[in-house]
């Protein structure tokens, strides 16, 4: 493990939480009027209702953020380059994704998206477990709701061609 002062430490979470709420704030930006709209689309009869997203996400998120950093503890960001690097580069793709179904209405797209950034978090829980297993537990949640958003997007996707594209 790193040899960093608990001053670095608490700096190093706060750099990891607020990189990981910068992403989720990008892909807020395009959900501003989500609830709405969502509300206007025809779900299946399983879908959760709008108020659990905000929530959700917000725990995902952190748990993100937690999870990047306990990896950088373990090494710092140069020696955990390739997990890290995975990290950024899923949030991009998670980002995206909120753009695409809600900014853009391409829920094609965004099928596309969310099947991309599945086998990103199941490489990026991977790499993480192996540097520090913890890392990677706090990623399984992710990993469930972003399966389960997958199903609800292509659901909701082909119930609203008109809309979705």
């Amino acid at each position: 493990m790193s040899d960093y002062s608990k001053r670095e430490q608490l700096l190093g979470l706060l750099v990891w939480l607020v990189i990981a709420f910068i992403a989720a704030a990008i892909g807020g930006a395009a959900s501003i009027t989500a609830e709405p709209f969502y509300l206007q689309l025809d779900r299946p009869e399983w879908a959760p209702p709008a108020s659990v997203f905000g929530p959700v996400w917000s725990v995902l998120y952190a748990l993100m953020g937690i999870s990047a950093w306990l990896v950088w503890r373990v090494d710092g960001f140069w020696d955990a380059r390739p997990a890290l690097t995975l990290f950024l580069l899923q949030l991009a793709v998670n980002a995206l994704w909120s753009w695409m179904f809600f900014g853009w209405r391409l829920g094609g797209l965004a099928f596309i998206d969310i099947l991309l950034l599945l086998p990103l978090i199941i490489i990026m829980v991977i790499m993480f477990w192996r540097i520090r297993p913890l890392a990677g537990v706090l990623l399984i949640p992710y990993l469930l709701w972003v399966s389960f958003a997958a199903v609800l997007n292509y659901s909701v996707w082909q119930l609203n061609p008109q809309i979705l594209g």
